[in-house]
């Protein structure tokens, strides 16, 4: 049995076949959709969530399974004070699967310690948020064609932005990457970010205006500057707006640069820049649901659909 807690938890070739497997099923959507019958995927989502619960649920609905669990922790035992391991423990005789959110670091580690049955961190703090980091990578191979050579500039929430320490730590098994960080002295990278990328090698680079560099990019991943990860409102408020992509930013990009953003937006991507061909980040939501289709197939085994 598999867990997924961090995309380190899968080799590199196992990375690549997911993403295979995803794009296969991207053209062959019928030979998937009944892989699963009778298997039940329970979403533990103790934080709120759009894209990534509902692609999780669509996911295995999509295979043929059925779909049980909570959207919130206030409508579950949770409220009553049970804790995530005496949980885990009860939905594994009711389940095959679970994806769980959590506001806590180290949460979805406590539950698949305790669980009979896969465990799928589907973010936990600030921490990890492994499939949407395969999203990214699904997006980037069938958008770039590629996960090597690039440069990728990640802009600004990298300091609480668990999406950005993710991606970074999945690219960095991948030859020839290059970061270029963008972010207030504030929101910077953490310091066991840093000292990942200077020990594989990497080159980067963290500077305070997007501007600056924008024009060197091949990928552009924005990120909002996230409230509920902040102790003062004074300072989210200060920062929120720190950095606006706009039409005016997009000129002095590449022809071929891609805007990724592991949404929801507030105001970092200004709506006219959904209009321009390199803007992917709706087109990557969608991607989502076929790689955690993908994942689901691996993590549960089924070996042919």
């Amino acid at each position: 049995m598999r867990h997924l807690l961090d995309t380190t938890d899968l080799s590199l070739e196992e990375v690549d076949g997911i993403i295979s497997t995803a794009i296969d099923i991207i053209n062959n959507k019928e030979k998937y959709a009944h892989v699963c019958d009778g298997k039940k995927l329970a979403t533990l989502f103790y934080e709120p969530s759009t894209r990534t619960r509902l692609s999780f649920e669509a996911a295995m609905l999509n295979l043929g399974g059925s779909v049980l669990g909570f959207s919130e922790a206030t409508s579950s035992s949770a409220s009553k004070g049970e804790s995530v391991a005496d949980t885990i423990r009860i939905v594994s005789c009711y389940a095959d699967i679970v994806a769980m959110r959590h506001p806590k670091e180290g949460a979805a580690l406590v539950a698949a310690n305790n669980s009979s049955i896969p465990v799928i961190n589907a973010g936990d703090g600030g921490h990890q948020h492994p499939t949407q980091t395969l999203t990214d990578l699904l997006t980037i191979k069938s958008l770039k064609g590629r996960l090597n050579n690039i440069t990728i500039g990640l802009c600004g929430d990298l300091k609480f932005g668990r999406t950005v320490h993710s991606l970074i730590n999945a690219l960095l098994r991948y030859d020839n990457v290059k970061f270029v960080l963008i972010s207030p002295p504030e929101l910077k990278v953490p310091k066991y970010i840093i000292e990942r990328i200077e020990a594989a090698g990497a080159e980067y680079k963290e500077v305070a205006k997007l501007e600056d560099v924008i024009g060197e990019l091949d990928l552009l991943y924005m990120t909002r500057v996230q409230k509920e990860r902040f102790f003062n409102e004074e300072d989210y408020i200060r920062l929120k707006d720190s950095f606006v992509l706009d039409k005016k930013k997009m000129k002095m990009a590449k022809e071929d640069m891609l805007v990724l953003h592991p949404l929801p937006r507030v105001n970092e991507i200004s709506v006219e820049v959904d209009k321009d061909p390199r803007a992917v980040y709706f087109k990557q939501a969608q991607y989502g649901v076929y790689v955690r289709m993908a994942l689901i197939l691996t993590l549960l085994e089924v070996k042919d659909a």
